[in-house]
C-alpha cells in the first residue's frame, strides 16, 4: 500500500470531529498533533494528566519555558484561563466523567471497540499510564493510527493480542487509510481514501469491513502530506 496519509492528515481530520467547547484529553506523542489543527471558529479546551486545563499551542523553538509542560514533556503556552492542580485532581476529573473527548494512540483495535495500547506483549516496554482512565473516564474515546504496523500486519482487528487498555471502550478510528466507526460489535467503514479500492483496503484490515449506507472520501489538506 504505496498511498496513505500522513500523521499531520490523520491528526488534522480527528481535528475536524471535536465540538466546540469540548474537553478533550489527547494521548502522548503522535496523538498531541490534533491540537494544531483546531478548526475554524471552535476551540477545544485540552487537558493533561499533570495537572494543566485550557494551556494552549506549543511555543516557538527557542522560546520554551520547561517549567511548563504536558504529561508527554512537551512545552506548552499559558491562555487566559489557563488552570493548574495536582494531578490527583486531574486524574479526578478523568474518572468523575468531566471529559468529553479522549484520543489515543494504538497497537491494536479490535471490532468489540477493545483497544491495546500499552504493550506488545512479554518482549514489549510496558507504558501503563493514564490511558487505562481516559478509556473508562471520558464520554467518547477515539484512536488515531496507521492502519497497519511497520510490517505490514492488521491493527483493527477480529480481537486484540496484545495486552487490553480497555474494553469495548473505543467507538472511531481514524486510520492512515479509512475512518471506520465501532458500532454493536463491527467495523462500519465510513470514510477511505479515494484512490483505495474496498477491496484493497479489505486485504489489509483484520476484520470484515461493514458498509452502512455511502462511504465519503477521506480527503485532507495536501500541504500536511509532508508534516
Amino acid at each position: 500500500m504505496t498511498q496513505k496519509l500522513s500523521n499531520a492528515q490523520i491528526a488534522w481530520r480527528a481535528a475536524q470531529d471535536i465540538e466546540d467547547g469540548a474537553y478533550v484529553n489527547l494521548g502522548i506523542g503522535f496523538p498531541e498533533m490534533v491540537a494544531r489543527f483546531q478548526p475554524e471558529g471552535r476551540e477545544a479546551i485540552f487537558h493533561t494528566e499533570n495537572g494543566v486545563l485550557g494551556f494552549g499551542r506549543a511555543p516557538e523553538p527557542g522560546q520554551e519555558d520547561w517549567d511548563l509542560i504536558n504529561a508527554g514533556k512537551k512545552a506548552i503556552t499559558l491562555k487566559p484561563g489557563t488552570a493548574f492542580f495536582h494531578h490527583a485532581d486531574s486524574f479526578a476529573m478523568v474518572r468523575g466523567g468531566h471529559l468529553d473527548v479522549a484520543i489515543l494512540g494504538a497497537y491494536q483495535v479490535a471490532e468489540s471497540g477493545d483497544l491495546a495500547n500499552w504493550s506488545t506483549g512479554p518482549k514489549g516496554v510496558p507504558a501503563v499510564g493514564g490511558a487505562m482512565d481516559l478509556v473508562h473516564g471520558a464520554k467518547r474515546v477515539a484512536v488515531i493510527t496507521d492502519h497497519v504496523t511497520k510490517k505490514g500486519q492488521p491493527k483493527l482487528v477480529e480481537s486484540c493480542t496484545f495486552p487490553l487498555t480497555g474494553v469495548g471502550c473505543v467507538t472511531r478510528v481514524y486510520t492512515s487509510l479509512a475512518v471506520v466507526d465501532v458500532v454493536d460489535g463491527r467495523f462500519v467503514l465510513r470514510e477511505k481514501l479515494p484512490a483505495i479500492s474496498m477491496e484493497e483496503l479489505q486485504s489489509v484490515t483484520g476484520a470484515t469491513l461493514h458498509v452502512e449506507g455511502e462511504v465519503g472520501d477521506l480527503i485532507c489538506p495536501e500541504e500536511l502530506a509532508d508534516a
